[in-house]
């Protein structure tokens, strides 16, 4: 227990279930009170949300728990009692002591994570604990589901549970652990993931044991994982030859060991009948087939090697192996990276599934199935439960979906998202990505009535400050932000700032971010290869006005796809189609090489505007956008957002319309001093244009606008050609977005994808007929996603603002 001693009450929480007691006032301060364990609840009348009411005192003044009728010392010695044992097959066997210590220490670092939290200051555990407090689990709670595993393990063992048990407890054959007199020449296959690696172990006894290996990692590309059975193994023994003509031992006959890391039924040490696929595989035909029949099939098919398949084992039984070899007392196997899994060495008198009561056994339990039955829905959350919703096996593993590497990531962005919808404070934003510059101050209010109130400024950018040193444009910026501050009365407040920077930058860290090159027309100098954060925060010292505190920097992508998740938690991508353009959306880690880990997700900034670069849209590139491209300021740079992006459509147009003009197919064959002038034919006037609602005449009108004097068929050949502009524009851009949907449905191994796209940009929204083409585009080039295009209300500055918010909190719980 520990209190909270207020004027009108003390709050104190079990120590067994975390549940806060309300005492009346004036009662003794119990003796249990000063237990350091517990979660503080401070001066608040009554539970977290979601949790059910504390019950009031009994006349007896002692607090009751809100979960049992016991008082709190009655289940604290409750606590101490022994777990009552489970008896297997014999006379007073006890089942299954080998795994008291390794889940003690599960526990254990399970407690020590719930009692950081409930270290930090009591305005941030407040604050915090509605989004975690259920992910807290007392000492009582642990201790039951330890019963309830226990449980599980003896129905796997008995044949007359094991059918509906979930703990399947599949006996390996492996009857003990290295003894020490191993020795030979071995090849080994390790199967569990997208890499698998082939070893050569060589085991000698010259002078002491020891043990030579030589590896070798190769790729299991998606389309093999999910195609049949005999690609997988056609694949797998491919390789095999690979690594032992690479060894020079094809003419060698090595027994194999094969680690086959997926649930199976053996009734031998050489046999596998696998059971499900797990971990994003999903091979055809191998479901129920023995695997070491399938590879020897396709080992004999090639012919040109022979191979002595021993054994198949599980990881987890491999673990065991390689630590026995070094300590004879390690009896228990434990995996928890991308999955989990654990074995360990039972009585054979406890298998009821294998003939004899002498000696021991090792048995693979496949725990990550354990709570498949409903065992487990008591403590699974909200966040859990969405996991398990979009997870590629719904409905299975999911005790695996709660604790193993492959969901952590997922699990933490959702608590994230749901945090950033109920923050509360006022935030600054800084919108740099164009021609015009927006300050905003964002007011987040949680609650019933969840809202978030913008006021913003824009403020134009000079192009011979877009041009000019770096110092002159932050000087800028710092200019146009202590304006707004004067303009909202805020310049006394030291407010957190997100800085929405809408260019190539390499973080490395949320507040940091190294510029790598302009783009949009900015070349200021002594900026690339800079913190842009730095030399804000620079120039807001040379102004000794005011101070504010920069705690993020983000792309307008980012931005954009968090202020759409903040509606939508199923967004998962981030897309900008205005001036210019550019995408984002959540990668696995395994694919990310520049960033240490594989275990869950990460966003990451495509800076899909220079696709091509190297030359590979070159094929589709016309004489049109080369001269665009020629005569920009980064020729050579940036093409695919110079065929697709605002900022370029409208000198494309000019460009066609001058040729044209040149083949006397327009204005009388006539090139005006306007039509020869860059940049004077704006993308805007391609909108409207295009308009549905707009008559020929309204459309000479414009022309006349832009000082070209145009006839009805100069005005039908003008639209023609911006309608062509455009819909090849969408197109192109609905491809790439076809490409990102489609990665993220592979990357995932799912047959169907439903996810949601964020999108802010002029050009999106306000062009007649850009979306709908690049929708059509998505759904034809990639029919097995199922996209919701999902508009951003001002998603750069907003969204800034969110991701500084969250920030702020973390740094704040970081900190104390």
């Amino acid at each position: 227990m520990i209190p909270s001693w207020g004027p009108n009450r003390i709050i104190l929480q079990c120590r067994c279930c975390l549940s806060p007691f309300r005492v009346l006032p004036g009662s003794p301060r119990p003796p249990f009170a000063t237990t350091p364990r517990g979660s503080y609840v401070g001066d608040v009348p009554g539970p977290p949300p979601s949790r059910p009411p504390p019950s009031l005192l009994p006349k007896s003044g002692r607090p009751v728990c809100p979960r049992s009728s016991q008082s709190p010392r009655r289940r604290g010695r409750a606590q101490n009692r022994p777990v009552s044992r489970v008896e297997g097959k014999g006379e007073g066997g006890k089942l299954l002591r080998p795994w008291l210590p390794f889940l003690t220490s599960l526990m254990i670092a399970a407690q020590l994570l719930a009692y950081y939290f409930t270290e930090l200051k009591d305005d941030q555990v407040k604050k915090i604990d509605k989004y975690l407090y259920s992910m807290r689990l007392s000492d009582e709670t642990l201790l039951d589901i330890m019963g309830r595993f226990r449980r599980e393990m003896k129905n796997g063992l008995s044949r007359d549970f094991n059918p509906t048990a979930t703990v399947k407890m599949l006996p390996t054959f492996v009857r003990s652990i290295p003894d020490g007199s191993e020795k030979g020449d071995f090849i080994a296959l390790d199967l569990g993931g997208s890499f698998f690696r082939i070893l050569r172990v060589k085991v000698s006894h010259e002078k002491k044991q020891t043990v030579q290996m030589e590896t070798e990692i190769y790729n299991t590309p998606e389309d093999i994982m999910h195609g049949s059975g005999t690609r997988l193994f056609d694949h797998v023994a491919e390789c095999l030859g690979d690594f032992m003509e690479k060894q020079e031992i094809k003419d060698k006959k090595l027994p194999v060991g094969f680690t086959f890391s997926f649930p199976c039924r053996q009734s031998k040490l050489d046999e596998g009948i696998l059971i499900t696929w797990t971990k994003r595989f999903k091979a055809s035909g191998v479901e129920g087939a023995d695997v070491v029949k399938l590879l020897n099939k396709a080992i004999k098919k090639r012919g040109d090697y022979d191979a002595d398949i021993m054994a198949v084992v599980n990881d987890t039984v491999g673990t065991m192996m390689t630590c026995g070899f070094d300590d004879q007392r390690c009896e228990v196997g434990l995996i928890i990276g991308t999955g989990t899994n654990a074995c360990y060495m039972e009585e054979m008198r406890h298998i009821d599934l294998v003939e004899g009561d002498e000696g021991r056994m090792c048995i693979n339990t496949e725990w990550g199935a354990f709570g498949d039955d409903g065992l487990l829905e008591d403590i699974r959350t909200e966040f859990d439960r969405e996991i398990d919703r979009g997870s590629l096996n719904p409905g299975k593993q999911l005790f695996e979906k709660m604790v193993s590497g492959m969901y952590m990531g997922e699990l933490v962005r959702l608590i994230l998202v749901k945090m950033a919808k109920e923050e509360n404070g006022d935030f600054l934003a800084l919108d740099l990505g164009g021609t015009n510059f927006r300050v905003l101050l964002v007011k987040i209010r949680s609650g019933k009535r969840r809202m978030v109130e913008m006021h913003n400024k824009i403020y134009a950018i000079p192009i011979e400050v877009m041009q000019g040193t770096g110092d002159e444009l932050f000087d800028h910026i710092v200019t146009c932000i202590s304006d707004f501050l004067d303009y909202m009365g805020i310049k006394g407040a030291r407010l957190p700032l997100g800085f929405t920077f809408s260019f190539p930058c390499r973080q490395t860290s949320l507040d940091a971010g190294i510029l790598l090159n302009w783009t949009k027309g900015f070349k200021a100098t002594d900026c690339e290869g800079e913190d842009v954060v730095y030399l804000l925060r620079e120039g807001i010292k040379r102004r000794e006005e005011f101070d504010l505190d920069v705690v993020a920097v983000v792309n307008d992508t980012v931005g954009t796809m968090m202020t759409c998740a903040y509606e939508d938690p199923n967004c998962e991508i981030g897309l900008i189609v205005g001036t210019g353009s550019n995408a984002c959306y959540m990668e696995e880690m395994r694919n990310i090489e520049m960033v240490e880990g594989e275990q869950g997700r990460m966003c990451v900034n495509m800076e899909w505007g220079a696709f091509g670069d190297n030359g590979c849209l070159d094929d589709i590139r016309t004489i049109y956008d080369k001269a665009v491209d020629e005569y920009s300021l980064n020729s050579g740079k940036q093409r695919y957002e110079k065929m697709i992006s605002g900022m370029y459509l409208g000198e494309i147009v000019r460009n066609i319309l001058i040729d044209f003009t040149k083949k006397g197919f327009l204005f009388r064959g006539q090139i005006s001093e306007a039509l020869k002038t860059r940049s004077i034919f704006e993308t805007k006037f391609l909108s409207q244009i295009e308009s549905d609602r707009l008559a020929l005449l309204q459309v000479r009108a414009i022309l006349q606008q832009l000082g070209l004097n145009s006839t009805c068929d100069d005005s039908i050949i003008v639209k023609t050609v911006c309608g062509a502009v455009s819909k090849r524009a969408a197109q192109l851009c609905g491809a790439g977005m076809a490409a990102v949907v489609d990665k993220i449905r592979e990357n995932r191994g799912l047959d169907h994808l439903d996810v949601t796209v964020g999108v802010d940009g002029t050009l999106y929204k306000l062009h007649p007929h850009f979306s709908k083409v690049m929708h059509q585009t998505v759904k034809d080039l990639a029919p097995k996603c199922n996209v919701t295009f999902l508009l951003s209300e001002d998603g750069s500055g907003k969204g800034a603002a969110l991701i500084t918010a969250v920030g702020c909190r973390l740094r704040e719980a970081e900190h104390n």
